[in-house]
């Protein structure tokens, strides 16, 4: 009967394929979002523990602390090395007179703790050289490209040995990094603690975070507390301090309700086409249940395969629907949609789908357990 029904049958799936579609994608999308939001925390793997003022709300609030500050954290016991760190934006100004701005990030001079995940050109030890720095390679080929030497031809990206101007102050590139991109998207450039202070605009503090590492693993949190004890400034761990950033971008910002009505409107309509096709497959096959039921086939039986129908299509419709958002996931590797698809998400979206099928099938068992077989013998 479904397969027959070849119009209806289509149109069953394609309300299903947009409902997965939609959600799975708006999902993704929304999750590569907020993974952003701490894409420095996860590119800074070596620290155990953030030492920071209490006031800071999220990663890229940094609020400056004492530099006396360092020392008096690496002399509570426990820690087995602090170093300081220093994160803050910087105006870079470009070959043709534009601005950008750019999201500095100053690690400590002698270990180069805190440094970029991956070097794709140069070392992360020639950031000792002078006016040295190293930039993501996002930033090389778009936004601090040098612009086109004849109009109409691309943009050549930096390379090393090119040159930037910060703050009024040469920088030169030393390597080229693959660091997670910004929540705002804007340029990350890694240079030494000092050489960043010194690019910095003037102020009384400019220590942004004290990063510890712990001499027990085992006693990550107890040291925490300890140094919040013993200081007065906030410790967390960088599972904390992701959680931290996640929940303020949630809480402050107008995202999660944008992506949520984007995945209830998909939900809302995959119901919608799916369940009145369903609806409209059955009334048009009732014939033939008042059939199976005259010749004694239970309410449960017809049910089972009304049910057995709604699953067919809904697995069809969810493995396009899905498929296709793969796709998109893969053309985004190398663009500015943020976009991650864990497997729970393959986890969300099929219970979504298989609500939607459980409400179609419901409005249409309802019309065949209510059915007479006499039906079938009227004219």
């Amino acid at each position: 009967m479904l397969v027959g029904e070849r119009g209806k049958y289509l149109g069953i799936i394609v309300g299903v394929f947009f409902a997965a579609l939609i959600i799975t994608q708006q999902l993704s999308i929304f999750t590569g979002l907020m993974s952003r939001t701490f894409g420095l925390l996860r590119d800074t793997s070596q620290p155990d523990i953030w030492v920071m003022d209490p006031k800071v709300q999220f990663v890229n609030d940094a609020k400056p602390l004492k530099d006396t500050q360092l020392y008096q954290v690496k002399g509570i016991e426990g820690v087995a090395w602090g170093v300081p760190f220093y994160i803050g934006q910087i105006r870079a100004r470009l070959e043709n007179g534009t601005f950008q701005n750019c999201n500095v990030i100053g690690i400590d001079d002698a270990t180069l703790i805190g440094g970029p995940p991956e070097m794709i050109e140069g070392r992360l030890e020639d950031l000792r050289r002078a006016d040295g720095v190293i930039v993501d390679i996002t930033a090389a080929n778009k936004r601090l490209a040098k612009p086109p030497t004849a109009p109409g031809l691309p943009a050549t990206p930096l390379k090393i040995g090119d040159t930037l101007e910060l703050n009024d102050n040469r920088a030169v590139v030393v390597g080229i990094a693959r660091t997670t991109r910004t929540f705002q998207s804007q340029p990350v450039i890694y240079t030494t603690y000092s050489r960043a202070t010194k690019f910095a605009p003037r102020e009384r503090k400019l220590l942004s975070y004290i990063l510890v590492k712990a001499a027990d693993e085992n006693e990550i949190k107890p040291l925490a507390a300890r140094i919040s004890q013993r200081t007065g400034l906030a410790a967390l761990t960088s599972a904390q301090f992701k959680k931290k950033t996640l929940s303020y971008f949630l809480k402050n910002t107008g995202i999660p309700i944008n992506f949520g009505i984007a995945v209830v409107l998909g939900f809302v309509v995959g119901t919608a086409i799916a369940g009145q096709t369903f609806y409209s497959f059955t009334a048009d096959n009732l014939r033939y249940y008042g059939t199976l039921k005259a010749m004694g086939a239970s309410n449960w039986l017809l049910a089972k395969m009304v049910m057995l129908q709604a699953l067919l299509v809904g697995f069809v419709g969810y493995g396009l629907g899905v498929g296709v958002a793969s796709f998109t996931r893969t053309i985004s590797r190398n663009s500015e949609l943020a976009f991650l698809f864990p497997w729970q998400l393959l986890v969300i979206s099929a219970s979504a789908v298989t609500l939607i099928c459980l409400i179609s099938a419901v409005l249409s068992i309802r019309k065949v357990m209510t059915l007479e077989p006499a039906i079938v013998f009227k004219s």
